[in-house]
């Protein structure tokens, strides 16, 4: 299946990163590695497809402390957003027109290298600046009547960020996570009514660290 490739894709990348990563510090810490797991809402920009807010999306992140206060990593998500449109008449072209409701579903997954900054180093909070930076694959479906019409992409994938890490304890080997972010993807898709040239989102995540 063409997710369980993807999947193989993301893997291949954390390996290779963690790779230079461990050859580039000879005196590799595993207290400096962190794995964040985050729930997350989005809502579109600029299109009304399936502009929706929804919160069926996930995050996944493995980092480790570069230098002090600097971190790079991997990161995968997946998010899904739905909306459906009530019945009416389309016109598809100047001799054709179909008459039918819609359930719209659009579907994104990015993946790829992750770095932040802590801006501040207290032993139980980190307000920190973020970016992300990979590729994209998005699947656009529209379902009308009996049938279904989809298109799928590949596409740049940038997602600056802000947010704050939350360590009850001192020792920090477990935390909760809190970001806002927005990202960009320059992914084009046909749908039934016409073409969608780039995708972009702001959202929220929710989530631990440990």
């Amino acid at each position: 299946m063409k997710t369980n490739k993807l999947f193989r894709k993301v893997a291949i990348v954390a390996c290779a990163l963690s790779f230079f990563t461990v050859q580039a510090h000879a005196q590799w810490n595993s207290e400096k590695l962190h794995f964040t797991v985050d729930w997350q809402m989005n809502a579109p920009l600029g299109t009304d497809f399936a502009e929706k807010i929804s919160g069926w999306g996930m995050n996944f992140e493995a980092a480790y402390e570069v230098l002090p206060r600097w971190e790079v990593g991997v990161f995968a998500n997946f998010h899904t957003n739905h909306k459906y449109v009530g019945r009416q008449t389309l016109a598809l072209s100047p001799t054709e027109s179909l008459t039918t409701d819609q359930q719209r579903s659009a579907y994104q997954l990015p993946f790829g290298v992750t770095t932040s900054y802590n801006l501040y180093e207290g032993s139980h909070v980190k307000p920190y600046v973020g970016m992300k930076l990979g590729t994209m694959f998005a699947r656009n479906t529209t379902y009308y009547g009996d049938r279904g019409l989809y298109d799928e992409a590949w596409g740049f994938y940038v997602s600056p960020e802000v947010g704050l890490k939350i360590y009850p304890r001192e020792d920090r080997r477990f935390g909760f996570h809190v970001a806002g972010f927005y990202n960009y993807a320059t992914n084009h898709t046909q749908t039934l009514l016409g073409d969608i040239d780039g995708q972009s989102d702001v959202g929220f995540r929710l989530g631990i660290l440990f």
